[in-house]
């Protein structure tokens, strides 16, 4: 019986956090999707492309990092591929710059507005990724072409397919991947709960206590981070949207472990899909991180202590 009542309230515990992604994710997939159909993203890269030159890109290139920005990673590789034979091949240094600037910055609409339901400003996670991400490719093209290292042509080591067309499709597709959260967060929530019931979570937390301290994250919401981090800024907002209602954690948490999530997470999956057009792990994995980290603990030096968020500030 007691196994039964603790799978049931796992079940309702997933799906009430899942159901807030929801209400931000649907309204905001459905107009990413209009911009898409009224083919507007390509006007909204033209801003871009003067200053794509600062990062040692091509202007063209700006229009993948806004598609990636507005839609997401996929889609942005979809239209660089596509470009790829009308173009100079890019060097790994460039395609390396490139793709750590997508992966900063990409799928804002979304993380954003899902950052804000956590009650964190969309508009600060706005400027501090797209700043940030801008940064990161300045610095990365001043190293690589003062030192000339991964100056040579880059490879497409696989390409993704293209999407099928239509409505239906797409439909089905965003289904899918609605139903997808679902499971993942009814996983973690497993996997957080047995991690607590171990033990293994106070551990976790001792382990990563000092460095996670050291730039601002109280032990609260340590674990909830590691997994933000490792599978992506959705799931670890699913899991601190439901930590905030139960009140554990101060809003200084939230802004820091969200801040940290934006600037680098899913940072296995995410960093071997770039590797498949050429980009090297020393950008998209350690330089993404290591600024990630140094970033917010600077910043989090200038963040005042404040109260737990209140439930009321999640509606």
């Amino acid at each position: 019986m007691k196994l039964v009542n603790a799978c049931k309230t796992l079940i309702k515990d997933a799906a009430s956090a899942s159901f807030d992604l929801y209400k931000v994710m649907i309204p905001v997939i459905i107009i990413v999707k209009l911009l898409q159909e009224l083919d507007l993203i390509q006007y909204l890269a033209v801003p871009l492309k003067p200053i794509m030159g600062i990062a040692g890109l091509p202007a063209e290139m700006g229009l993948v990092w806004a598609t990636s920005m507005i839609v997401n990673l996929y889609s942005g590789l979809i239209v660089y591929i596509s470009m790829v034979p009308t173009m100079a091949p890019l060097s790994v240094a460039q395609i390396t710059t490139l793709a750590t600037m997508m992966l900063i910055a990409h799928s804002l609409p979304v993380e954003c507005k899902v950052a804000q339901k956590c009650g964190i400003s969309m508009m600060g996670q706005l400027i501090v990724r797209i700043l940030s991400a801008f940064f990161v490719g300045f610095f990365m093209h001043l190293v690589f072409s003062k030192t000339g290292i991964f100056a040579e042509p880059s490879k497409i080591l696989l390409e993704p397919q293209l999407p099928e067309s239509g409505l239906i499709p797409w439909a089905l597709n965003e289904a899918n991947n609605l139903a997808y959260i679902f499971v993942i967060i009814l996983a973690l929530f497993a996997l957080m709960r047995l991690l607590t019931y171990y033990g293994i979570t106070e551990k976790l937390n001792e382990l990563l206590r000092p460095i996670l301290q050291a730039i601002g994250i109280g032990k609260d919401a340590a674990t909830l981070t590691v997994l933000g981090l490792s599978l992506g800024i959705t799931y670890g907002s699913g899991l601190i949207i439901h930590e905030i209602k139960s009140g554990s954690l101060s809003k200084r948490d939230v802004f820091a472990s969200l801040t940290l999530m934006g600037l680098a997470h899913a940072l296995i999956e995410d960093t071997l899909l770039m590797m498949l057009i050429g980009a090297h792990i020393s950008g998209t994995l350690w330089t993404r991180l290591l600024f990630a980290i140094i970033f917010v603990g600077v910043m989090m030096r200038f963040y005042s202590n404040e109260p737990a968020i209140a439930v009321n500030d999640l509606d």
